[in-house]
């Protein structure tokens, strides 16, 4: 039997070994293509579509990159906050602030 052209996001938590809900998520966030077919709209991605994806990772891993959003704010000590700065015309450090974490803090 060939292999089926689409899969649900069912098949593709299970390929990366995700759970449904971040399989939905990367959908959501459009790092993932997949197309909604029939009338309760149901999620599938093209099996090209999954392995493009999967070969993008590699190749962000292998370069050392990851997009900004792809890490958490707890994930970054608070401390980091303070020394986390871009250079100004006059070589000091300015402090860089994240609308996030001032959210997620109150401030």
């Amino acid at each position: 039997m060939p292999t089926p052209r689409f899969l649900t996001l069912d098949d593709v938590a299970e390929t990366l070994n995700v759970s449904w809900s971040q399989a939905y998520a990367l959908v959501r966030r459009k790092e993932l293509i997949a197309i909604q077919i029939g009338g309760r709209g149901q999620w599938r991605v093209e099996n090209d579509e999954l392995e493009r994806f999967i070969q993008q990772k590699y190749a962000e891993a292998r370069a050392g990159t990851v997009p900004d959003d792809a890490i958490p704010d707890d994930a970054i000590p608070d401390d980091a906050a303070a020394t986390d700065g871009a250079a100004t015309d006059d070589g000091t450090t300015k402090a860089k602030s994240s609308s996030r974490r001032n959210a997620r803090s109150g401030s």
